[in-house]
């Protein structure tokens, strides 16, 4: 397998990089790359400045070397929030009528410094330098570069079938437990390390995809999906006496999610994986990542039915009612329940939602299943046993659940909940339209956390806390450390935990991001996620006194983010 770092990968970033301003964004000079990877510059042609045709005033030119650095930070900092086009959806758009109009001191400081509403602080918080901050200031001023299609051709290029499905375990050869492992995101290492649950043993390193967005677990629980920001796929089995990648693909230049199939009598069959660019998904073979059907997401918005040129493809969840995939599509505001029952013949049912539709998970019932539609401050609803929508829900400002969180209200009955990215509110949805029809899909109570900038909420059927991270927000004391609620008695104020104080580390950003729970929910791990040249941890708290139990420690713990415990993945358990 080649490493994450080679010089392929970091090409096709630089392909795709146009422009997502406030977490990195450098200016781009209109200097013909349209389409294609760009090639490294040599000798002292790297330091000529481009000078694209129609040069405008007051638009900074810049080198070829430059123009490289500033793409490969968007890729790895912008481009997920700010988009490829740079149109916005979770963050601004960053055209350049937008970004010309503030100018480059305003874009500086908001790079350096942040927002409350989920901006980082590239700045203060040392992981960009202020050349960089000026680099990337920039590069948002400049026009937009259009960044090659990837189809079916361009995957089978990259398919690649490491050890053969008949030469796999027919059971499994390890003594590890399976259902208690976490699959831990090592985010810009490009890996994910495997960890056991209960002895916190660092099991296996294995190299990915650069950041890896999300982990999930085939229903079998036998293969493990991994899916990095620039697309690739790392097929992991599990049942190998020392668990590796079988299967590898890239399916695009820039990703977030990837499923498989749930239903009864089609478990482990498919794998699905979507893209942010190009906009599209693809369907594979679930043993082997063949890519069997790619379908693109191009099309018309929901509320003015315009025609979007990139409408992102972002969470993926598989139905446990129909052979159906539930493909959220971003920027149109579209759920394509897509049934996998027939490739040949795909029948795709559009569920109109609303626009910039993000992450979500399932209800506590695994019927409805609840969206982030994140910068239209929406909740969508929809019931996957009929396909349909059945509410729309007015959140706070830029709802970002994660998978979310599933627990009894005690006067309201099943709820799940969602915290922000724009305020500090926590907002709980009622999910019982049979037992509780009075409170169903209406927010039956606002929670009050401790600030903005929360990317995961979650809690643990066995649990009586509901834990809120904060990492985006500009106050270090408040990203370096968690909320919880106890779920018993909601109009208690929540109780502050100091996370990275726990982890005993000198310095750095610090940020404290995604709790996990182990299978039995007796303990919930957090990630204390710091610069690459920076110690991170893990810090696992136990559930019931909210009190330090472990913290993990290994100079092999480069950044770490999401944490993935398997049992929980495959049982939608949160």
């Amino acid at each position: 397998m080649r490493p994450v770092t080679n010089m392929s990968m970091f090409m096709r970033m630089a392909a795709i990089a146009v422009g997502v301003l406030i977490s990195s964004g450098h200016a781009i000079s209109q200097d013909g790359h349209t389409g294609g990877a760009v090639q490294p510059p040599s000798g002292p042609s790297e330091n000529i400045p481009l000078e694209p045709p129609g040069m405008k005033p007051g638009v900074p030119i810049m080198s070829e070397k430059e123009f490289q650095e500033a793409k490969r930070i968007y890729f790895e900092r912008c481009a997920g929030c700010h988009g490829v086009l740079r149109k916005g959806a979770t963050g601004k758009p960053l055209t350049p009528e937008v970004t010309r109009e503030l100018g480059i001191d305003h874009l500086k400081a908001f790079i350096t410094y942040g927002s409350p509403a989920g901006m980082p602080s590239w700045g203060t918080s040392g992981e960009l330098t202020e050349d960089e901050i000026d680099l990337m200031a920039r590069f948002v001023l400049q026009d937009i570069p259009t960044p090659p299609e990837f189809g079916l051709a361009d995957m089978m290029a990259t398919w690649k079938v490491h050890v053969p499905v008949e030469d796999r375990p027919i059971k499994p050869e390890n003594d590890w437990d399976l259902d208690n492992l976490f699959s831990v995101t090592l985010r810009d290492a490009g890996q994910v390390a495997l960890i056991d649950g209960t002895t916190y043993e660092i099991k296996k390193i294995i190299d990915t995809g650069y950041a890896v967005h999300i982990s999930r677990t085939s229903a079998s629980g036998r293969y493990l999906f991994v899916i990095g920001r620039d697309a690739k796929i790392n097929l992991i089995d599990l049942w190998q006496k020392s668990p590796d990648t079988v299967a590898e693909i890239d399916v695009g230049i820039e990703a977030r999610s990837v499923e498989t199939s749930k239903m009864e009598g089609w478990k482990d069959k498919y794998a699905i994986a979507g893209t942010y660019w190009p906009p599209q998904f693809v369907i594979m073979d679930g043993a082997t990542l063949e890519p069997l059907k790619l379908v693109s997401t191009r099309g018309m918005t929901v509320d003015n039915q315009e025609y979007h040129p990139e409408p992102r493809v972002a969470s993926i969840v598989a139905s446990h009612y129909n052979p159906e995939f539930l493909v959220n599509v971003k920027e149109t505001g579209q759920v394509k329940l897509v049934d996998y029952s027939d490739l040949t013949n795909l029948k795709v049912t559009n569920v109109a939602a609303a626009r910039f539709l993000h992450d979500g998970g399932f209800d506590a019932s695994g019927r409805y299943f609840l969206v982030a539609a994140n910068a239209s401050n929406k909740v969508a609803i929809v019931d996957t046993k009929e396909n349909k929508l059945v509410g729309l829900v007015e959140t706070g400002q830029t709802p970002h659940p994660g998978r979310g969180a599933n627990f009894i209200h005690p006067k309201f009955g099943p709820v799940w909940a969602t915290s922000h990215l724009g305020d500090e509110s926590i907002v709980l949805i009622g999910t019982d339209p049979e037992g509780h029809p009075e409170n169903a899909w209406k927010v039956v109570q606002t929670l009050e956390g401790q600030g903005g900038g929360s990317l995961f909420i979650k809690t643990h059927p066995k649990s009586n806390n509901l834990w809120v991270d904060t990492p985006l927000n500009p106050d270090e004391e408040i990203s370096q450390s968690v909320a919880v609620f106890d779920t018993r008695d909601l109009d208690k104020p929540y109780e502050s935990l100091p996370i990275a104080e726990w982890a005993d580390i000198a310095d750095g950003a610090r940020r404290v991001v995604h709790g996990e729970y182990n299978k039995d929910g007796t303990e919930v791990w957090f990630s204390v996620w710091n610069s690459k040249d920076k110690e991170s941890a893990i810090v696992v708290v136990d559930d019931k006194t909210r009190t330090l139990k472990k913290v993990i420690k290994d100079k092999r713990l480069v950044t770490p983010t999401g944490k993935f415990n398997i049992y929980n993945t495959i049982h939608d358990i949160y």
